[in-house]
């Protein structure tokens, strides 16, 4: 009797991953999850997860759907659901989150803002997203 091979399920979300001792200068964008154990200095906009290893360095602007900082982040952060800094973690900069959860150890320096106006910043990205699609669109 001849068994059908077991069909693998590829999910829409992709992964990827910058590895320790890797450098990237540059913008980020993915429309998956991203984990960080090397270094970026540019600015990072992804759909979903951020990992941020304990090795891993960020320089820049982020933009996700929720994130995991275990490493260290320099910049503004904007995530539109759950915040985790681990204990490891060392952020500088100013974070817009609906959650937030600080493990003891954490390390932050800058203003944080919770709750309702991450929403209002997405969306005002979003009509300006398509204001200038219009506008190349005439």
């Amino acid at each position: 009797m001849i068994k059908k091979a077991k069909e693998v399920n590829i999910g829409t979300h992709s992964s990827n991953r910058i590895l320790q001792g890797t450098s990237i200068e540059g913008n980020v964008n993915s429309d998956g999850d991203f984990r960080v154990d090397g270094q970026i200095k540019g600015n990072i906009t992804i759909s979903g997860k951020l990992v941020i290893g304990e090795k891993g360095m960020v320089k820049g602007e982020v933009k996700c759907g929720s994130a995991t900082i275990s490493g260290k982040l320099e910049g503004t952060l904007v995530v539109d659901e759950l915040l985790n800094l681990e204990e490891s973690a060392r952020v500088n900069g100013d974070i817009f989150t609906v959650k937030l959860a600080i493990e003891p150890g954490a390390e932050f320096s800058g203003s944080c803002k919770m709750g309702a106006i991450v929403r209002e910043i997405r969306n005002d990205e979003s009509a300006e997203e398509g204001q200038r699609s219009a506008e190349k669109i005439s």
